[in-house]
């Protein structure tokens, strides 16, 4: 780890339920840090929202833990949510349609998936929790990206400019946004094909992606219609639990 970066996350480990406001002294003191090496590490962390400088005078400043923290704890507390209140539900939908059934969210330009529940099938695919993909390939990854806004999606299909069809993928998620699923076919393991439906939050905002994957041989006629359907269904029963009061299509509410 670059050290500058541990010892930015040394001070803010100094603080605690005991230790909420600190001065710069005793930080510098417990870090075993020199005062300048503390200060300049905590002027960064300031600029950046991770602490706050409470006053200052001519002998000593004093720091709280900032606001960014609070904002970063809540999406971590909004993954465990939606975590906990999916997996019943992922759990009857597997049983239901016999496929594997994964919970995917973004984190920083990358999806990862947080949840699974696997298929009782003989053969079955390799996924894992917290795996981790790019937003452009598989199903619940590119349900995810064709939510976000422009100026986001941009910057992540700037970043992938020599391994996609640029144009030709932005059609594909205005497909997804208008028709409200998403799918996909071989793009992360070959003869797989993965269906995805959002999960929406109280905010009225996509925060999940509920993916259904398994062997392409039985995603066909009738069976990939029930397939769908069961996971459209569960996707918006999911949502409703988190607080969603919006109008999802193609769903009786």
């Amino acid at each position: 780890m670059n050290q500058s970066v541990k010892k930015a996350l040394k001070l803010l480990n100094l603080f605690d339920e005991k230790n909420y406001e600190l001065s710069l002294k005793e930080i510098s003191e417990r870090a075993n840090l020199p005062k300048p090496t503390a200060y300049r590490l905590l002027t960064t962390l300031e600029s950046m929202n991770y602490v706050y400088k409470l006053k200052e005078n001519e002998h000593d400043s004093r720091y709280r833990l900032g606001l960014k923290l609070l904002e970063l704890g809540q999406l971590v507390s909004d993954q465990l949510e939606v975590r906990r209140i999916a997996y019943p539900y992922m759990e009857k939908l597997a049983n239901d349609i016999q496929e594997a059934v994964h919970l995917v969210v973004i984190n920083h330009r990358e999806a990862i998936y947080i949840e699974k529940v696997e298929s009782n099938k003989a053969i079955r695919l390799y996924t894992r929790i917290g795996k981790s993909s790019p937003l452009y390939i598989g199903s619940g990854p590119k349900m995810l990206l064709a939510n976000l806004s422009e100026e986001k999606q941009e910057e992540i299909l700037d970043e992938a400019e020599n391994k996609i069809n640029r144009e030709t993928f932005k059609k594909e998620l205005s497909r997804i946004r208008t028709e409200g699923y998403s799918y996909s076919i071989g793009e992360q393991d070959e003869n797989t094909t993965g269906i995805s439906y959002p999960i929406y939050d109280y905010r009225n905002q996509v925060i999940a992606a509920l993916t259904v994957s398994g062997l392409s041989t039985y995603f066909e006629g009738e069976n990939l219609t029930e397939i769908k359907t069961k996971t459209e269904e569960t996707a918006a029963r999911i949502s409703r639990k988190l607080g969603f009061r919006g109008y999802i299509q193609g769903v009786v509410n």
